[in-house]
């Protein structure tokens, strides 16, 4: 499988299963998709703000769902293997994204899979095993929360700066060397995270230093 970034903004992403798993899911697509779950039961947990359908669908229900509600994406998350197993020839036949909580390793062509991910917005780092060891992910998670640090600050201050160098004709090759050197620099990293100085100064402090003027040179 090859990682891709999807922006679900406005799309809408249908749910099967309202359990623990189902919630979840809900959450993570809620962030900025419009979902909808349709269980006969639903845990005792966030959904995130996704609307929740009370129904029980049969197996040949399923394509009166998809074709009601349209979705961009559907999720199979019931504990009834017969449900999934039409949810998913029903999203086959009509070429829709499918995400099945219920199967790990190989998956078939058009399925989706919902990696643990690390947000500073606007950075964001995913993290899969295939479905083989979600216990690594989870791991991996927690040690990325730390390194991330300042991560999202960081990329905001290099799309400023770069727009700034752009701005004053500067090169796009040296463009390049100046926001890698800031990039680079652990004093930077640290202020960003302490909160010490705004974008808007440390880019200041960057241009006097790689872009004297004349009457600096001279």
């Amino acid at each position: 499988m090859i990682p891709l970034l999807h922006d679900f903004s406005s799309a809408r992403i249908l749910v099967f299963g309202g359990g623990s798993v189902g919630a979840r899911k809900a959450r993570r697509f809620a962030r900025e998709a419009d979902v909808v779950v349709v269980s006969p039961e639903f845990a005792d947990e966030s959904f995130g703000g996704a609307s929740r359908i009370r129904g029980a669908p049969e197996p040949e229900e399923i394509d009166d769902w998809l074709e009601r509600v349209d979705p961009a994406l559907v999720v199979a998350a019931t504990s009834d293997e017969a449900i999934n197993d039409a949810i998913e020839r029903a999203t086959r036949a009509r070429s829709i994204l499918l995400n099945r909580a219920d199967r790990s390793g190989e998956r078939d062509a058009g399925s989706v899979v919902v990696p643990a991910t690390v947000r500073e917005d606007p950075v964001v780092v995913s993290i899969a095993t295939g479905g083989t060891a979600p216990a690594v992910s989870k791991h991996l998670r927690r040690e990325l929360e730390e390194t991330l640090e300042g991560a999202g600050e960081m990329a905001r201050l290099c799309g400023e700066l770069r727009e700034e160098l752009k701005s004053r004709d500067v090169s796009p090759e040296r463009r390049r060397e100046i926001v890698t050197d800031v990039v680079e620099r652990p004093g930077v990293w640290t202020a960003l995270r302490t909160g010490a100085p705004n974008c808007g100064q440390v880019i200041e402090d960057v241009l006097s230093e790689e872009l004297p003027t004349e009457g600096d040179r001279s």
